[in-house]
């Protein structure tokens, strides 16, 4: 059996605590690796080692960095069919989904090309008698990213490439549940120019998120995953005097308008709902159709189109749809919350429970489901399930379907579907969630725009990539500059000259 590694240093080491945890294929329930877990001492070191790396890196040039990212793009071209498959085995997601997780992750990368011009500061000539004044943006020194296992490749990319970018030193703590791509990529940034030390990829759980907060030398920190971790680590890093980014759990709803194009409605639903297994933090969990005769045509439309979605592993190609969840435990958890829902009311119009997957009955495979009749009080309604399931909540009117989104406490996307532009202006405007789609059902920002959402789905002032991210990852200092003047012959100085 593979046993994985820590990336210090420019090199694979073996970790030294005797902790390890199981990396599964989600496919069949195999364990195929195990990958340790770090101790708070084997942190502390990569995090000593980095520090001292990053002050040669900060004081590069940026546009030697951005040639940096220019290579790096050259290079995750260069493997992506071996990032995909990586990718698909350990987290289980289809191969097209797979290389759009690196995709999204490298479409980063190219923004950072472009540190240099980012970086700039700003300049005020004459801004008092003789007086210049200016800023610039400096490095944080080292900073740190937790990211989740849904997107082994993009978030990592989404944290490595702007923090690195402004000068920083970058140690990632990966999801233990898929770290392979994280250690493919950590050798694509060495091999791109990148100096040694100034990326460590440490594995582990709790003892090293908690690790990472209490380290003084850590100014910065970002995490993707659940509300009640973000929290957590929002709260512990602001503790300790950490500048932080934190996402968490979403419920995004698509508002589905009585003059809306059904049927694309519902190839959009059936892609935003099941795609990647519904294992995406901007997955459309909630349709809310507006009127009967809209829901009731809707899901006229979606029972046939859910109803033909091929479940299966990555292997089979192109025929499949969506790929197993991440664990045993997901799977478990997803059909918990499909029970409660058909225990309080909800109409289960098409049912997976009973999907099995002949040779892989091991597997973490659940079927497609569709609810109707779905309300605010259930849990099926409340929770993130983060899996295949797609809750119909009716609304009567256009007032009452905005509710639905704006009360949820999450905030990460939402979306409208509709003909109408004063429709659709009044629902981008009012909506208080952080990423809008107009018929648009993942409205997830293209690389030079931020991604982050409101309420319990983000944490901290600043979003992810695009400018934000710059901002984030450099301290800001200003300088005021007055030059004496009014020098006599002999090199003396004539101080009136300066009042």
């Amino acid at each position: 059996m593979q046993e994985l590694t820590h990336w210090i240093n420019g090199k694979h080491v073996k970790g030294t605590s005797g902790r390890f945890a199981d990396v599964y294929n989600p496919a069949t329930g195999e364990v195929q690796a195990k990958v340790p877990l770090a101790t708070k001492a084997e942190l502390d070191a990569a995090v000593a080692d980095a520090a001292k790396a990053q002050v040669a890196w900060g004081a590069t040039n940026p546009q030697k960095r951005g040639r940096v990212m220019m290579a790096m793009v050259g290079l995750i071209n260069r493997d992506m069919d071996k990032l995909a498959e990586a990718l698909s085995r350990e987290h289980g997601k289809t191969i097209p989904d797979a290389k759009g997780d690196v995709q999204r992750g490298l479409e980063v990368i190219e923004f950072c090309i472009n540190a240099a011009q980012m970086l700039k500061g700003e300049f005020t000539d004459s801004a008092g008698p003789g007086i210049d004044m200016y800023s610039m943006r400096q490095p944080l020194g080292v900073a740190a990213g937790i990211t989740p296992f849904n997107f082994p490749a993009m978030i990592p990319l989404w944290k490595m490439g702007p923090a690195l970018s402004c000068g920083n030193a970058f140690i990632l703590k990966p999801s233990e549940r898929d770290p392979s791509v994280p250690l493919m990529l950590a050798e694509l940034f060495k091999e791109a120019g990148l100096p040694d030390g100034v990326l460590q990829v440490v594995n582990g759980d709790k003892e090293s998120v908690d690790a990472i907060l209490d380290n003084e030398t850590v100014q910065a920190v970002g995490f993707v995953g659940s509300t009640p971790i973000a929290q957590y680590i929002y709260g512990r890093g602001c503790t300790n005097g950490k500048r932080v980014q934190c996402f968490g759990g979403a419920k995004n709803h698509m508002i589905i308008m009585p003059d809306a194009d059904l049927d694309q409605a519902a190839d959009a639903l059936v892609g935003a709902g099941f795609g990647a297994a519904g294992e995406r933090c901007m997955a459309i969990s909630v349709a809310v159709p507006v009127g009967d005769k809209t829901a009731d045509a809707l899901i006229e439309k979606l029972v046939p189109r859910i109803e033909k979605l091929k479940v299966g592993p990555y292997t089979a190609g192109n025929d499949v749809d969506y790929g197993p969840v991440v664990t045993g435990a997901a799977k478990a958890n997803i059909l918990r919350l499909v029970e409660s829902g058909v225990a309080q009311g909800a109409k289960l119009v098409v049912d997976g429970r009973g999907f099995k997957l002949q040779g892989y009955e091991n597997g973490y495979f659940v079927g497609p489901h569709l609810f109707d009749n779905v309300t605010r009080d259930m849990d099926i309604y409340k929770t993130e399930i983060f899996g295949p399931v797609l809750s119909t909540v009716r609304a009567q009117s256009y007032e009452e379907a905005l509710s639905y989104a704006m009360d949820h406490e999450y905030g990460n996307g939402t979306a409208i579907f509709t003909r109408d532009g004063d429709t659709a202006r009044d629902f981008a405007n009012r909506i208080n969630i952080g990423m809008v789609g107009i018929n648009v059902p993942i409205p997830v920002p293209l690389a030079y725009h931020t991604f982050g959402g409101w309420k319990k789905s983000g944490f901290g002032d600043l979003n992810q990539h695009g400018p934000d991210a710059f901002r984030f990852y450099t301290r800001t200092k200003t300088i005021t500059t007055r030059w004496p003047s009014g020098i006599k012959e002999g090199g003396e100085f004539n101080f009136k000259a300066m009042d």
